[in-house]
């Protein structure tokens, strides 16, 4: 190699061993790397210890002497006795001390998950919110009352409530009113609706039988791309109307609440708690039936405003329903214009669901246009689109 490039090879070498030994940062250097000042550390010999109700005793000046601006000595912690050290033996190293310590990086950092607590709901497509008791404050008086519950959360189970036009106080009625059961018919519906924010068209049907010991209501509702959802009411029929003895919902697949009127309660094969089965208790399908069955026996004790409460059963729970009578109607259907009577059922609680309710007086009082609202906007609005005998 030629003299030149070698002298020029360990000049390069040279700056370099300076330029890092300097302190000056290079462009890979991390930040935080230390710039400007070097750190050294020297051993010295410790002092004996003083006495416990001695005064400190400075370490001698020169070990604490600055140094030049470029180097800075930094004093060696004391150490614990030693044997005095002779010429013989090397003296022990002492560790020099870091001039600051800094934490890990993730030392001290608390990650937190928010967790929200979602409402407990009916899984039906027609939800039904449970009660909820809210907890008292944790301050609260030990002596405080509980408020009084609302007089429509009443348990259900405890009867038909009839309340007149302008009625104040409700009480539960030992037994329905009178009815008087339509004729078995099929009833043909056109669908339209919203589920999920998507609006689709269905027909749907409703299939209502009896001999006048046993009935079976069964309504299909059938839609591209939404799928089958079929529910199937079975009972027998007394002189207070209908007496639901199964209820099945199926979509995916079928849930059930069975009635069990000699233990006076309902179970479900969700496994959800059991309900009472009180006087006039109806499903979300016979449900539609025994109302129109009552007003075609009296329809003079229905003016508009009258409010009718009866415990409705789904294939998960059961919950107080209130219908109040809106008043007569004439209705534009793909059947053609029908006159029709309006009951209304209005959300109380969260999650409740909207039902409108039109039952025609020409066709025993049965339904002709079911309107099922939920609170996130979905529903469903079912209209006579024909009618004849099973």
């Amino acid at each position: 190699m030629p003299r030149r490039a070698l002298v020029l090879i360990t000049a390069l070498v040279l700056a370099l061993h300076w330029l890092v030994l300097s302190g000056v940062p290079l462009a890979w250097d991390s930040p935080a790397q230390p710039t400007h000042r070097v750190f050294s550390t020297r051993s010295i010999a410790a002092t004996p210890p003083p006495p416990a109700n001695a005064a400190p005793i400075a370490l001698p000046a020169t070990a604490t002497a600055p140094l030049p601006p470029a180097r800075k000595k930094v004093a060696a912690p004391k150490r614990p006795p030693n044997p005095p050290a002779t010429d013989a033996s090397p003296p022990q190293p002492a560790a020099g001390p870091v001039a600051e310590s800094s934490p890990p990086a993730d030392a001290g950092v608390v990650s937190t998950v928010a967790s929200a607590a979602s409402d407990v709901q009916d899984t039906d497509a027609f939800p039904v919110a449970s009660q909820a008791t809210p907890a008292a404050a944790p301050d609260a008086p030990a002596s405080a009352a509980p408020p009084a519950p609302p007089v429509e959360d009443t348990p259900p189970g405890s009867g038909v409530d009839i309340s007149p036009p302008g009625g104040t106080g409700r009480s539960a009625s030992t037994t329905p009113p009178p009815v008087r059961i339509p004729s078995p018919t099929r009833l043909a519906f056109d669908v339209s609706g919203q589920a999920k924010k998507f609006a689709y068209s269905a027909r749907a049907e409703l299939l209502w039988q009896h001999d006048g010991n046993r009935y079976e209501a069964r309504q299909e509702i059938s839609a591209f791309l939404v799928g089958t959802r079929t529910q199937r009411s079975v009972g027998t029929v007394t002189a207070q109307g209908l007496l639901p003895e199964k209820f099945s919902d199926k979509s995916r697949s079928e849930q059930a609440a069975h009635f069990d009127y000699a233990k006076g309660r309902v179970t479900f094969s969700a496994n959800t708690p059991e309900a009472a089965a009180g006087p006039g208790v109806q499903d979300r399908l016979s449900l539609f039936i025994q109302l129109g069955a009552m007003l075609a026996a009296d329809p003079g004790r229905f003016a508009p405003g009258t409010q009718i409460t009866l415990t409705t059963v789904s294939a998960r729970s059961a919950d107080r329903w209130t219908f109040t009578v809106e008043g007569p109607e004439t209705l534009d259907l793909p059947a053609g214009p029908t006159p029709a009577l309006k009951l209304l059922r209005l959300p109380r609680k969260d999650y409740d669901q909207k039902a409108e309710l039109w039952v025609a007086p020409g066709l025993g009082y049965l339904p002709v246009r079911i309107k099922l609202t939920q609170a996130n906007g979905d529903f469903a609005d079912l209209q006579l689109r024909a009618s004849a005998p099973p």
